[in-house]
């Protein structure tokens, strides 16, 4: 955009540079300004990451998991997925949940909507589709990943999960992570609730 300013054509990106030049030329007043709003704390990695993941849920198109992944190498992002249907399919949102009972591997019986992938998967797969190497990188999501999602990561070659909360049935999961030399950390040791778990 150009603006006319005394006969001359001055683009408003150099006006705009030129107020805030004027504005904060004297840093000690950024600094005392700084001061008085408060230092605000910043998150470490972790928790930085995990706050992309929340981000990143809300395009996620199944509402009893809406749950997005972030996975990262050396703090840079290589993919992220979310909760919902493969391409061109139709959404639980938009058509409803297409739940089954499972039979766990400890006879017991749960429901799972099939009509989705999980975040991780979705993120597992992004990367394969794009050719991004997922070697050594640190994945990021809402709940433990189930069993499926485990096997995933370590086939992957995932070598750090980070989680915000438990899944009800990751006991698998975890063993597996033990064995494969994945390490887990789990921010908040309770287990994510969700309708008909």
């Amino acid at each position: 955009m150009q603006v006319l300013k005394s006969g001359r054509l001055i683009s408003t990106f150099v006006l705009n540079s030129l107020y805030l030049l004027i504005c904060f030329v004297d840093s000690s007043e950024l600094c005392r300004v700084g001061k008085r709003l408060g230092n605000i704390e910043r998150p470490d990695w972790d928790r930085y990451f995990l706050d992309l993941c929340e981000a990143v849920s809300k395009r996620a198109t199944c509402d009893r998991g809406r749950a997005g992944c972030v996975i990262v190498k050396d703090k840079r992002i290589m993919t992220t997925g979310y909760v919902g249907a493969p391409a061109g399919l139709p959404h639980c949102d938009d058509v409803g949940h297409d739940m089954h009972k499972v039979i766990n591997f400890n006879d017991n019986i749960t429901q799972h909507c099939v009509r989705t992938l999980h975040a991780e998967q979705n993120a597992i797969i992004q990367a394969a589709r794009f050719g991004i190497p997922l070697e050594g990188t640190t994945l990021f999501c809402k709940m433990t990943p189930c069993r499926t999602c485990a096997m995933m990561i370590i086939n992957a070659g995932i070598k750090r999960v980070v989680c915000e909360k438990r899944y009800h049935a990751d006991a698998d999961t975890r063993e597996m992570f033990r064995q494969a030399c994945v390490e887990l950390t789990i921010v908040n040791d309770e287990v994510e609730k969700y309708d008909e778990q």
